[in-house]
């Protein structure tokens, strides 16, 4: 698949130019402190720490902004999960990954989401896109969010935000190390450790809408059933028209469908425009 191929060499490239900054990062550190066995140890400990501790916490507070509750092995009410569980049973031997645990929630939208590592996915479904979606659908969805966990870029969203969180705290502290302590200093370091931050983030960003194209192509290679994916973002676009998304701020990245708002939407947006979506898999 050229256009698969294609998709995660630029992923790779945006994934290269965020380690650059954070390679540009610990040149900073150690240009201030020194390049000591003291200095090093306390780097890679900082940062693996501040990684670890936003990916659990994320997941965490994601699962958490949804009310995600763990998904029955059978019928609960009218909802068949049975059906749900074995569908990703057989996704994920075809995927050749660890069946994730399931839950469910009421998010308000159509939506679905996944959090976590091969090993130890989650992935969270609506109890609104359960009643929207047919079957074939509903596995396209499923198998979408199972090729985040397989491909493991939920964990490099996760360290991609946090790169740019400590280049801005940095860019913070340099300006002020580097002036005088008065109310302007500190208001400028803000802006530059602000400025830095979202410099940073055009490059997760990217990375964000990358791998939302390349989970498609994924779906529809596991599934067989492009046309089936395809409608799916469909029937989930038009469902979730004039409804507010419970926990939107917190996992509104990770959805199989987010919305965006403001003048940078291109630029900062964490998904791709959907009718380009639907196009590259109905033209599959």
């Amino acid at each position: 698949m050229v256009g698969h191929n294609g998709l995660k060499l630029r992923m790779m490239l945006a994934m290269s130019i965020l380690f650059g900054f954070y390679a540009a990062l610990a040149g900073a550190i150690f240009w201030t402190f020194g390049t000591g066995t003291g200095v090093l140890i306390a780097v890679l400990a900082g940062s693996v720490l501040f990684v670890g501790f936003q990916y659990k916490f994320g997941k965490w507070m994601a699962l958490r902004s949804v009310g995600a509750e763990d998904m029955p092995e059978g019928r609960d009410g009218r909802y068949n999960y049975g059906e749900i569980h074995r569908s990703t049973e057989k996704l994920c031997s075809e995927m050749d990954i660890e069946k994730p645990r399931l839950m469910v929630a009421d998010m308000g939208v159509p939506n679905a989401f996944a959090v976590g590592r091969k090993g130890a996915g989650v992935v969270v479904i609506s109890r609104e896109i359960i009643d929207l979606l047919d079957h074939d659908e509903l596995e396209g969805v499923l198998a979408h969010e199972l090729a985040h966990i397989k491909n493991r870029d939920v964990v490099i969203m996760v360290l991609g935000q946090s790169i740019a969180s400590m280049i801005g705290i940095v860019a913070q502290f340099a300006v002020l190390f580097g002036g005088e302590r008065n109310i302007g200093t500190y208001f400028l370091a803000m802006i530059v450790g602000t400025v830095a931050q979202m410099l940073v983030m055009i490059f997760v960003m990217a990375i964000s809408r990358y791998r939302e194209y390349v989970a498609d192509e994924d779906a529809a290679q596991y599934t067989r059933n492009p046309q089936a994916m395809a409608r799916a973002l469909e029937k989930i676009s038009s469902g979730a028209q004039g409804k507010d998304m419970k926990g939107e701020e917190t996992v509104n990245a990770l959805c199989i469908f987010g919305t965006e708002r403001g003048i940078l939407q291109s630029l900062f947006s964490t998904h791709p425009p959907t009718d380009k979506r639907i196009s590259r898999l109905r033209s599959m």
